[in-house]
């Protein structure tokens, strides 16, 4: 404990252990995949077929994005207004996917458990909208049953720009009140690391759909199982190392 009797969660390194910000699908928990099976489908009704590879580029990207890669590879033209309204398409596929059970991710809901445990403030921060997000905090806030998961969360329809843009993490670090210099990021994505990085923190990364290659400030792993707050610690220290030496 420190003096004003709160939590020591600085590491072996001395970093202090600000806050973790969790992105939510493919980190936490199993819903990217819905995501791609409503993308899939939308491919379908429009005449085409999407490709895998063009599917894997649209992980954690706003659906602008998404739908813009959709659309080079069927090679479809849409208006503004067909944008739209292939945007509710997807959500509302999407939605009805979520509305069956939901699986966590291996090893996410453990660390999360023990984050909620140490009192590190947490964040999740998802390109997902509200109204989507809302049906998958209900069933993580079910597994924490006495204590909220997170301290606040932050979704793709509440901030000014979307992943990679640094705008979502740099929301929840305000509404935080913690230096991005204290603080980690858990992604999966290309998208959502490279925001992490923008925003300053340090970035563990377990690839889902989507390679990842490691670069300063990111530490990749396959998988959150065995991850713990020490581990947490030394991502911090990379990132502050790669820091000081710039």
């Amino acid at each position: 404990m420190d003096p004003v009797g709160t939590p020591d969660t600085s590491g072996p390194s001395g970093a202090r252990l600000a806050a973790v910000l969790f992105d939510m699908d493919g980190t936490l928990v199993e819903t990217e995949q819905y995501w791609g099976e409503a993308m899939f489908a939308l491919a379908r009704e429009l005449g085409g077929a999407l490709s895998e590879a063009a599917r894997e580029r649209t992980v954690g990207t706003s659906m602008r994005t998404s739908l813009g890669i959709l659309y080079a590879d069927i090679g479809v033209e849409r208006s503004e207004e067909q944008l739209v309204a292939d945007t509710h398409w997807v959500e509302d596929r999407t939605a009805e996917l979520l509305g069956g059970e939901i699986h966590w991710r291996p090893g996410a809901r453990e660390l999360l458990g023990e984050i909620r445990h140490a009192a590190v403030p947490t964040a999740l921060v998802t390109t997902t909208p509200r109204r989507l997000a809302d049906i998958v905090l209900g069933a993580i806030g079910r597994a924490f049953p006495d204590v909220p998961p997170f301290d606040t969360t932050v979704c793709g329809d509440e901030v000014p720009a979307r992943k990679p843009d640094p705008a979502p993490y740099l929301q929840a670090m305000a509404e935080l009140g913690v230096e991005a210099s204290g603080c980690v990021v858990v992604e999966d994505s290309v998208a959502g690391s490279t925001a992490g990085l923008a925003a300053g923190a340090a970035v563990l990364a377990v690839p889902s759909l989507q390679p990842l290659t490691a670069v300063p400030g990111l530490v990749l792993r396959d998988t959150l199982v065995g991850v713990d707050l020490a581990e947490l610690h030394a991502v911090l220290a990379a990132r502050a190392a790669v820091d000081a030496r710039a």
